[in-house]
């Protein structure tokens, strides 16, 4: 393959879906990861083809070792390197219980697919990045794909709060590990995007950036996070690791 290759998780819709085909814009061959709607990695497959790029759907649930080995070995039959993860795949909190009623069942889903799955399938990815470096120097690296729940607190999602902040953790020991191997890890943490995620309070989060929430007054989209994961990918940040790239129209900022 003479581009480098992308696995993109989660890659068939939203935030994912403008990932895997700004990636494939950008000269990417793109490895779509998808859990349950083959249908919406076809056709984000199929964009990416009739606009001359390269690009493959790959099902896993990446909270399953057994999913995640499959899909990596599936991936290296087709391709034979990964050189970009993005670790984009996440679910919200069912039910968005208050913190006194979270259930157990519930938070093992959310940490499971939103932080265990990325931590390990990030470990099995850095060792095959390793052991490209050895064939041949090129950048190779890994994004997180976090949120502002790393520090904004939502006391009706807190196991999605908790797996994001672990995230951002991740994200640090990650980058202090692979370091030396020549791959660079990065965290993106995007803020109000408009997504089907955040579909069901759309309205509350029209009244709250029309009275001032972000600094940017308006919401998000996928492409905005999209071109923070390009700026990566075609390595403009080659002396950064660690680094955190704040999506979120200023929400992060501190105001009086």
């Amino acid at each position: 393959m003479s581009n480098p290759i992308a696995l993109v998780t989660g890659g068939s819709r939203g935030i994912g879906r403008a990932i895997s085909i700004a990636l494939a814009q950008n000269g990417y061959s793109v490895a779509i990861n998808f859990a349950r709607n083959r249908d919406a990695a076809a056709e984000v497959k199929k964009q990416i083809i009739d606009n001359g790029g390269m690009a493959e759907v790959f099902a896993g649930d990446i909270s399953s070792s057994t999913d995640r080995t499959n899909m990596v070995e599936s991936i290296m039959k087709t391709f034979g390197q990964i050189d970009l993860l993005v670790n984009n795949a996440g679910i919200s909190s069912p039910g968005r219980a208050d913190l006194l009623d979270a259930t157990e069942e519930s938070f093992d889903t959310v940490i499971g697919t939103n932080l265990k799955g990325p931590f390990f399938l990030s470990q099995t990815v850095a060792k095959l990045m390793i052991a490209q470096n050895k064939k041949s120097k090129t950048a190779r690296r890994i994004i997180n794909i976090g949120s502002i729940s790393t520090y904004a607190t939502s006391i009706n999602r807190g196991d999605y709060c908790i797996a994001k902040a672990g995230l951002g953790m991740m994200t640090q020991l990650f980058a202090a590990r692979l370091a030396e191997e020549g791959i660079n890890v990065y965290e993106i943490r995007p803020g109000v995007i408009e997504t089907d995620m955040t579909g069901p309070v759309k309205a509350k989060y029209d009244v709250l950036i029309a009275n001032g929430l972000t600094p940017i007054a308006r919401w998000g989209q996928p492409e905005d996070v999209a071109k923070a994961v390009i700026a990566i990918a075609t390595d403009m940040l080659p002396f950064s690791t660690g680094e955190v790239i704040n999506v979120d129209g200023g929400f992060h900022m501190r105001r009086l």
